[in-house]
Order: structure tokens, then C-alpha cells, then sequence
């Protein structure tokens, strides 16, 4: 018997009870299954943008390809066919061979693992990962508001919450470019977390704060907050007269002689 096995021939012997061997001659071909090419790449996208991750099956031949959505148990396309009803999901494919889920723009969830699957007996399939990368924003709702007043040499503490993914880091710093004066002893020109602790205050730490939320995901976003200092001084006539910025209060001594 002669196998024929990716063009390689195998002779084998028969037998005769009366005679000498018989070459036994049976030619086969021996033809390869389906089988992936190379792995689902694990793919990284920004909420809202579109994306395709890629399954490469060699001699796919009758079989089909189909692809689930492991996250959500959902199958999402057979063959040419897209099953789920979200129309953000589609299929194409290059001669059978580069089979791509396209995903238009992605949403958070879609975020988690893609299976490629082919209907042979058994069943075989690979898996890649979507991740769905969102950018900073600051929770107003949860942060200091855009203006804050308090009196001189109190303590004060500015907040700023932000979401994203990943989770965004926060800084501060002032609009004017002066240093943050975090204490007596300490001057920083960026200060790093959700929360800014100033104590102490004086009238020449007022102005414009800011908080910068980044996540290496652009755009990054800021929030300005504004602090008021409130003093108290006395004037020539040692009265206590309390001056806000931008608003002045004077209390007047009328002198009359008699």
C-alpha cells in the first residue's frame, strides 16, 4: 500500500500464501482540516471609535466561522450572517481565510472576550480581548465648586473626583504659575491627588486653582476653581473693617465739632 501524505509516498507490502510479495498499491490523499493561522490579537479602542478584531483559519474549505460575545453569552455572526440584533456588529472576510468582527462605534459594553469558533467536529476556537479605554471626566457633582471663599489663616481643602479608564490621576495647580503653598514649610509647584489640603491660608494664596484629570487617554480635562480670602485689617482710626477680594466693605467715622 502506497500513502500519499503532503506529496510523500509510503509503500507497504502485501502477502500471497503462494508467491512472493505483492506490492499493494493504494493511493490516498490525506487533506488537512481547518486550523488558525495566528492568534486574536488582544485589540485596545476609545469609547466611541470603531474597531475589528481578526480570526485567521487555514483550509477553512465547508466549515463556517462564527463569533460570540463571551461577556454577554451573546452569538453575534455565523458565516456571512450577523445574528445579534445590534446593528454596531458586522462581519467580512478576506477569501475565506481573514475573518473580521467589525464593531462600530464601541460602547463600554462591549468591553471582554471574543470568541472565533468553527463548526468542525470537535469544535475548534480561539479567544481575543476588546478593550474599550475611556477618557478622563471630572464629576462635578462630587468635586469642590468653582468658587470657594474662606477666611484667613484657616485650613481649606479643595476636591476633585474624575472617571475614566483607566482611572485618571489628578493634579493641581495654580493658573498664575506660582507655587501651591501646601504649609509654612512647603511650596510645591504640582501638587498630585484628588485632594488639595491648604492650611493656614493668607490673602497672597487666593486665586485660580487648577485640577487636570489625565488618563493617557486625550482629551484631558481641567476644572478651575476660584478661592477667596476673607481678612480682616484695621484702619487709621482702628476700626476692624473686613475686605473680600474684589469687594470692599469701609466703615466710615463721621467727626463733627461743636
Amino acid at each position: 500500500m502506497r500513502l500519499v501524505r503532503r506529496g510523500i509516498l509510503f509503500p507497504s507490502l502485501g502477502y500471497s500464501p503462494s508467491g512472493p510479495p505483492l506490492i499493494l498499491v493504494n493511493i490516498c490523499s490525506l487533506t488537512e482540516g481547518p486550523r488558525f493561522a495566528e492568534p486574536i490579537p488582544n485589540v485596545t479602542v476609545a469609547l466611541g471609535r470603531d474597531a475589528s478584531l481578526p480570526c485567521v483559519v487555514d483550509n477553512l474549505g465547508n466549515y463556517k466561522v462564527a463569533w460570540i460575545h463571551i461577556d454577554r453569552q451573546m452569538i453575534l455572526t455565523i458565516h456571512r450572517h450577523v445574528i445579534a440584533r445590534v446593528s454596531r456588529f458586522s462581519v467580512s472576510h478576506d477569501n475565506h481565510k481573514t475573518w473580521l468582527l467589525n464593531v462600530n462605534q464601541v460602547q463600554q459594553e462591549d468591553r471582554g472576550y471574543y470568541m472565533c469558533q468553527v463548526n468542525t467536529n470537535p469544535m475548534i476556537s480561539q479567544v481575543g480581548y476588546l478593550q474599550v479605554v475611556v477618557p478622563p471626566n471630572i464629576v462635578d457633582s462630587e468635586s469642590t465648586p468653582s468658587s470657594v471663599a474662606v477666611r484667613e489663616n484657616q485650613n481649606v481643602t479643595l476636591t476633585c473626583k474624575a472617571e475614566g479608564l483607566p482611572t485618571p490621576k489628578l493634579s493641581w495647580r495654580r493658573e498664575d504659575g506660582q507655587p501651591i503653598v501646601i504649609d509654612k514649610k512647603t511650596k510645591v509647584m504640582i501638587q498630585e491627588g484628588e485632594q488639595l489640603n491648604l492650611t493656614r491660608i493668607t490673602r497672597s494664596e487666593m486665586g485660580a486653582y487648577l485640577c487636570i484629570a489625565s488618563n493617557s487617554v486625550p482629551p484631558s480635562v481641567s476644572k478651575r476653581i476660584i478661592l477667596d480670602v476673607e481678612w480682616q485689617a484695621r484702619d487709621h482710626f482702628g476700626y476692624l473693617t473686613k475686605i473680600q477680594p474684589l469687594k470692599w466693605r469701609f466703615t466710615l467715622l463721621f467727626i463733627t465739632r461743636v
